[in-house]
């Protein structure tokens, strides 16, 4: 019998500095995290909660302004250690591929871990769908999110920038993409022995 196989799409927001903070150690920490588990194209289970940043826990204005997210919102988030956690243990469900929009999000958790002294919560193969639905499309550039599901001619699971509504659009994105690949496959052309009947050919000119 097939094993069952997960696709998790992943979303995380991060820590951003002042103009003036860039060059004084910083770096971006996860403040809020969407995580949407597919199996067998359902929807298994939707996680989402804001993170307390552990190196830099009080975030700038620009952060606030940008994100639309408050300081008490991150301070009564779940700790890192907790993200790492669950997303170890959605790892452990079933042989996993994780999905996110751009690399940056497995680059920063990858960091994250690293600076926390904490194992990498996965061992899954990673997709950056920025750059599939880049090649597949022929783009020069690589498209931000929501302007791909715009072309399209969808629109956005709930805000942006939030990481839940992100983490769908990116599950959304993915689904459309699948379905497209899958009309473009040409079958592969018939050879003439699939056309002709060789053993009749024979027969009429035994």
């Amino acid at each position: 019998m097939r094993e069952s196989h997960q696709y998790l799409f992943i979303d995380f927001e991060f820590t951003m500095p002042e103009k003036s903070e860039r060059f004084k150690g910083f770096y971006p920490e996860i403040i809020e995290a969407g995580i949407v588990s597919v199996v067998e194209e359902q929807i298994k289970e939707q996680f989402s909660s804001f993170v307390t940043p552990v190196r830099f826990p009080i975030l700038s204005e620009r952060c606030k302004s940008f994100l639309h997210i408050t300081q008490g919102q991150v301070d009564q988030g779940i700790s890192f250690r907790d993200l790492v956690k669950k997303m170890a243990d959605l790892n452990h469900n079933y042989p996993t591929t994780i999905i996110t929009w751009g690399n940056m999000d497995m680059r920063v958790l990858r960091h994250n871990c690293q600076r926390n002294d904490l194992a990498f919560p996965f061992t899954a193969k990673e997709i950056d769908l920025s750059m599939e639905y880049k090649r597949f499309f022929g783009d020069q550039n690589q498209t931000g999110l929501w302007k791909a599901v715009q072309e399209y001619g969808k629109e956005g699971t709930g805000k942006h920038h939030r990481a839940l509504d992100d983490a769908m659009t990116t599950f959304n994105i993915f689904k459309l993409v699948e379905k497209d690949k899958k009309y473009l496959e040409k079958p592969k052309p018939p050879t003439i022995g699939d056309r002709v009947d060789f053993s009749k050919l024979l027969n009429e000119f035994a």
